[in-house]
């Protein structure tokens, strides 16, 4: 029989401030996702799809793993984080998110001969086991006085909601070209993620011995602080970019003005006599 365990420790506003940290990191990766489609450089389009992917894969997914992870407390043991597993958890899902977008939005001859629906699915699944392995590599960081297992039905259920989730969230990403749609979306996703965590955390079975020695390890909050910090900076560098970024339809209006300058000044040319 499991241990005794609560997942609200801290109270219900752990779970608001993790989704509303899940939907601000959707919505700003979505927007800069879009800018990556119609970023008119190979140079432009890499930057967005970085920053795409730090502020999905870095704060909508991890972050809000550990924030969510605040209230996870055992009665009669300490919890511990190993900074080993924790460190490669972000780097995963940072990495499975930018391999995500980079497949559905790749601008190279031989992605884009595969069928677009085939790459979403792809995509999809490929992030979605990655993002899924990133939750369960932050639940291998725990160190408590006794074990930890999963429920094979939970960790198969939040495995498929996470290939869903992404699915989905690599379709938005394309789809959404208005911020009026992403809102929707960001909030959509947001539910997706979140779902994924605590189902998962519903799974977790916890067997305290008190002769085990105490975990070494951080507290949650000693890794939170540092990266709640930097997951800030992350959303505020693509801000500041989506801000100071022209719209399809500056670079429409650009591209035209260029094509007419150009025009103009070729017929004006034709049309002025040459000198004897």
């Amino acid at each position: 029989m499991s241990h005794e365990m609560h997942h609200f420790s801290m109270g219900m506003w752990v779970f608001f401030l993790a989704y509303a940290t899940s939907v601000v990191g959707s919505f700003v990766g979505l927007s800069c996702a879009r800018q990556a489609l119609i970023a008119p450089t190979g140079r432009g389009h890499r930057r967005w799809m970085a920053m795409a992917a730090l502020s999905v894969g870095g704060v909508a997914v991890w972050l809000m793993h550990f924030i969510g992870m605040m209230g996870f407390d055992v009665p009669g043991t300490a919890v511990r984080y190993a900074l080993g597993p924790t460190v490669f958890s972000v780097a995963l899902s940072v990495a499975a998110t930018w391999f995500g977008l980079w497949l559905v939005s790749s601008r190279a001859a031989w992605v884009n001969r595969v069928p677009s629906l085939v790459r979403l699915f792809v995509g999809g699944l490929g992030m979605g086991l990655a993002v899924s392995l990133m939750h369960y590599s932050g639940m291998w960081a725990i160190r408590i006085q006794g074990s930890l297992e999963h429920d094979t039905a939970f960790v198969v259920a939040s495995v498929a909601i996470g290939v869903v989730a992404a699915t989905v969230a690599l379709w938005l990403a394309q789809a959404a070209d208005r911020w009026t749609l992403r809102v929707p979306a960001a909030l959509l996703m947001g539910c997706a993620v979140v779902a994924l965590h605590y189902t998962g955390m519903a799974g977790v079975r916890v067997q305290v011995d008190p002769t085990v020695p105490l975990p070494a390890g951080q507290t949650v909050t000693a890794l939170l602080f540092p990266s709640f910090v930097l997951g800030i900076v992350v959303l505020t560098v693509p801000i500041a970019a989506l801000l100071l970024a022209p719209s399809r339809r500056d670079l429409a209006l650009e591209q035209e003005f260029a094509r007419w300058t150009t025009d103009d000044g070729t017929d004006s040319s034709r049309t002025v006599p040459a000198r004897s």
